[in-house]
């Protein structure tokens, strides 16, 4: 079981544009099933977490709701929630709330949609283990950010998936020197 953050960036660092929207990355080609994509690594997840702004982006944009694993959403606002589905709203600990998920994935990976602050929570409590990031071939130059702190990572693994460059990170839990 793994805990992972799999996104898309912008080269210069950012997952939404300054208005919250994904329309920079929709355009873009990338084979879901190919090398790194969604497909796969989605395979695996037996449950996922998200910020409000990003449940609220969903829930905008998608037509029904995407995801048939447990979802926890981390907001102190009232949310629609959709019909059928199993979404969890919380406002409790990361770490509370990663146990929770761990059993309800039942041996499968937790998924951290994102936003970045919230990913950076579960981080600082020593409960990330990978990061994946399909970088878009577009620089936005302001919006939100990928990980909004300091994260020792270790490159694990590069691929191309079309218009994609893909990296898959390791969380470096010790400290690491140069040299």
């Amino acid at each position: 079981m793994t805990t992972a953050y799999f996104t898309a960036s912008s080269v210069d660092g950012f997952i939404a544009d300054p208005e919250d929207s994904l329309s920079w990355l929709l355009s873009r080609d990338v084979d879901r099933e190919g090398p790194m994509g969604y497909d796969p690594f989605f395979a695996g997840v037996g449950a996922l977490a998200m910020g409000a702004r990003t449940y609220r982006w969903l829930r905008e944009h998608e037509d029904g709701w995407p995801y048939d694993v447990p979802c926890w959403v981390f907001t102190h606002r009232d949310v629609d929630l959709p019909p059928g589905a199993d979404v969890r709203v919380t406002t409790a600990d990361v770490a509370a709330v990663h146990a929770e998920m761990v059993e309800a994935a039942g041996g499968r990976d937790v998924w951290l949609v994102g936003g970045g602050d919230l990913v950076g929570q579960f981080a600082d409590r020593g409960l990330l283990d990978e990061v994946w990031v399909q970088y878009a071939p577009v620089a936005l130059g302001a919006g939100a950010p990928l990980l909004p702190r300091r994260l020792e990572l270790r490159l694990e693994e590069v691929a191309r998936n079309r218009d994609f460059a893909c990296a898959r990170y390791t969380v470096a839990h010790e400290t690491v020197r140069p040299g």
